[in-house]
């Protein structure tokens, strides 16, 4: 019955309908992207989505409106059950990642990364141990890693509508190539920068003389003030200061087509960001863990400050040394020396910067609970800006 289930919800691991991406649309970044420019450019890594998006209007807790869902990424792919090094770090740390005290201690990344909103941790978390079983991966016990940021502007997120059947959709697509971008998956409700955020993805890809080695990284945006933002040096948030997350007006007194906008808040810093970082270079976990650091200046780069209401937790796994966590043998491995670290630790700000600018250029407006309007970023109006400032790529279209 799962493959009915599938089709009762929104098919997001499909591509995304005519939507371009940062760099279509001339926005300049540093550093060389892989072939696919997201994380799925990191051999064996694969991501699926599943989008539940239902209902409009007012409010009803357990009905809707429902703007929502799963992300899971796993780093070799869904039938590879063999554990990745990986490292996590938190910026800020109202928010939460499951998975990690273990993850700390052993160094080691067992499973998929789920990502959803802030109420599904748990449920997400018992399916991901129930898929496994299903699957046939043996186990004696399992800690997921999942992570959450809160949609509860636009989504009953009280309501609970993310159920196993949910994460076991997001667990099931999961496919390498082009990843869906914007309002899917876990990112469906999320808001960045006070436009629509949600999933966004980037890579780079390092010279043969410092390696090779690619770096991809996945974001769930959620996070920032409209008056921070700044892309490729280009203050954005003061260019575009209006189209802020408005409410369509209720009551009969009010005009037709009035609306009821939230007011710039400059020093508040606003919602959560995650961030999954994958690389083939060889590192151990605490070399991982200085990756997972890094995405935090690819944060700073756009606004972001990781305030005090912030959840801002990274997490950074290498899919080189198979096999490192045989439990019955000493086993021989690869290490990067830290001297050669640094071109890594600049592709990681790199593809985060862009992995979020990736996520507000596909997300589209969304109108959710209460009628709460939050809008698009607009594309001509980012590219008027950046040609203002010099800063527009203009033969990218």
């Amino acid at each position: 019955m799962r493959w009915l289930l599938a089709l009762l919800l929104v098919p997001s691991f499909l591509p995304a309908q005519g939507r371009p991406r940062a760099r279509d649309l001339g926005v300049p970044f540093d550093g060389t992207p892989g072939p696919l420019n997201a994380i799925t450019d990191v051999a064996g890594v694969t991501v699926g989505h599943s989008t539940i998006i239902r209902g409009q209007g007012k409010l009803v807790v357990g009905q809707g409106p429902v703007r929502t869902g799963v992300t899971a990424i796993f780093p070799r792919g869904p039938t590879n059950g063999d554990p990745v090094f990986g490292g996590w770090f938190t910026l800020n740390g109202n928010g939460e990642m499951t998975g990690t005290t273990w993850l700390e201690e052993s160094g080691f990344l067992a499973g998929p990364v789920m990502i959803t909103n802030t109420h599904s941790v748990g449920v997400v978390r018992d399916a991901v141990i129930e898929w496994l079983v299903h699957k046939g991966f043996e186990f004696a016990w399992s800690l997921p890693v999942v992570a959450e940021t809160w949609d509860g502007a636009l989504n009953d997120i009280n309501g609970f509508h993310v159920a196993k059947r949910d994460a076991f959709v997001a667990l099931d697509s999961a496919h390498g190539g082009p990843v869906t971008e914007g309002s899917v998956g876990g990112g469906t409700g999320m808001i960045c920068n006070q436009f629509k955020g949600g999933i966004g993805t980037a890579s780079r890809r390092l010279p043969a003389d410092r390696g090779g080695y690619t770096v991809g990284v996945l974001v769930q945006c959620n996070y920032g003030s409209r008056a921070r933002l700044s892309i490729a040096g280009v203050p954005i948030g003061q260019e575009i200061p209006d189209l802020l997350p408005c409410y369509d007006s209720i009551p009969s007194t009010a005009r037709a087509g009035s609306r009821r906008c939230a007011p710039p808040a400059p020093d508040a810093e606003r919602g959560s960001i995650i961030i999954v970082i994958a690389t083939d270079a060889p590192l151990l976990p605490h070399q991982l863990k200085r990756i997972a650091k890094r995405a935090a200046l690819g944060v700073g780069r756009l606004g972001g400050t990781g305030g005090n209401p912030s959840g801002d937790i990274f997490v950074a796994f290498s899919t080189a040394n198979p096999g490192a966590a045989k439990p019955d043998a000493n086993v021989s491995l690869t290490m990067l020396p830290n001297e050669r670290i640094d071109p890594l630790f600049q592709a990681t700000i790199q593809a985060t910067e862009e992995a979020i600018v990736n996520a507000m250029v596909a997300a589209e407006t969304m109108t959710g609970i209460n009628g709460l309007r939050v809008y698009a970023l607009p594309h001509e109006r980012l590219r008027a800006a950046l040609r203002k400032y010099n800063r527009l790529i203009e033969s990218s279209r």
